[in-house]
């Protein structure tokens, strides 16, 4: 449930509720609105729970919540979330682009990515350094080094930079080097890993499970959350289906249901979504125009040698054509693409 206070209600009143739902040994969490003060219930109240705070001054109303995710809900959060870091915002008006190779496979490779994708518009950097592969003879990444290189390049170009991390022990190591850890999809219900990166002061991109339904999406960003930490970003990636002549199936009518019923950010990820480098332009405008919030696109400067991902990476010269279309799109929708800030300090 959720405790809407009376607007001007003072701080002593919404402590005093807050005091109230601990004592039945639950957890209370406040979204401060610009007119509103907004409490949410978390854990099982107790029957005369409601009744009890009904009567606390300064409460106007008390609300059972109907999703089982609280804190993503609109219910309990009306406004959008918009993240910020570093002059970058991600949730408002600007469409905000991250782009980069797959995964980081050499300084050259990710230096004169950055530029390129800078230079055509993009305001983050994306780069693997730890890659989950199907296969484990596939390349997974330079580690460490690849962290650092990326964290280099984005230095460089003064873009904030974006790569994944895997596993609950990585987290501070990863977080030393990017302003966005990643979530990958098959890590979207590894739920030690989500209370990891929920105690972090860091933005955390949350990729679509391979085969999950949006609600088990909204529960796993539940998690982070949970742990203190609202700057959450969904990705839309594509799932699963019986479809075989694309990666994925990318699921374009899931930014307007989690806009919907969701006051967290979506972005939409066309490559991971299509597997197919020539899906990827129109899947990004049609992303566009559905209502995301920004893209995570892979571009690579030889995408026939890449050592991950080649066929769904982009060219220069192709990510650029995106860019270029991307703008008419936009701005049919009352929005225009984001532009970068001059800093990217962590």
């Amino acid at each position: 449930m959720i405790v809407v206070m009376k607007t001007g209600s003072s701080q002593e009143e919404i402590k005093r509720v807050i005091a109230r739902i601990e004592v039945g040994g639950l957890k209370a969490q406040i979204s401060q609105g610009i007119v509103q003060t907004v409490i949410g219930v978390l854990g099982k109240p107790f029957p005369e729970l409601r009744d009890a705070l009904e009567l606390l001054p300064g409460v106007e109303q008390v609300i059972p919540v109907s999703k089982p995710y609280k804190l993503a809900s609109r219910e309990f959060h009306p406004q959008d979330t918009v993240v910020k870091l570093n002059g970058v915002t991600i949730g408002d008006k600007g469409i905000i682009v991250m782009a980069g190779p797959c995964a980081v496979e050499s300084e050259k490779q990710i230096f004169s990515t950055a530029r390129a994708v800078k230079a055509a518009g993009a305001t983050v950097l994306r780069g693997g350094a730890f890659k989950p592969r199907t296969s484990p003879y596939q390349f997974r990444g330079l580690g460490e080094d690849g962290l650092a290189l990326l964290a280099q390049a984005g230095k460089e170009n003064q873009m904030p930079v974006i790569t994944e991390v895997m596993a609950p022990e990585h987290v501070d190591l990863v977080a030393k080097y990017a302003n966005i850890l990643q979530i990958g999809t098959r890590n979207m219900q590894n739920f030690i890993l989500l209370d990891e990166v929920g105690k972090t002061n860091k933005p955390i991109l949350l990729k679509r499970g391979l085969s999950s339904n949006i609600q088990e999406w909204l529960l796993a960003a539940e998690y982070i959350l949970n742990q203190g930490n609202e700057q959450v970003i969904l990705c839309e990636r594509g799932i699963r289906t019986f479809e075989n002549y694309t990666r994925n199936t990318m699921d374009v009518s899931a930014i307007p249901i989690v806009e919907k019923v969701s006051h967290l950010p979506v972005i939409a990820d066309p490559s991971h979504g299509t597997g197919k480098w020539y899906l990827v332009l129109p899947l990004a405008l049609a992303a566009v125009a559905a209502g995301a919030d920004g893209l995570l696109i892979e571009v690579h400067p030889n995408p026939d040698q890449a050592l991950a991902d080649g066929p769904q990476s982009l060219t220069f010269d192709n990510f650029s054509l995106l860019m270029a279309q991307l703008l008419p799109i936009a701005e049919a929708r009352n929005r225009t693409l984001a532009t970068p800030s001059a800093t990217t300090e962590s």
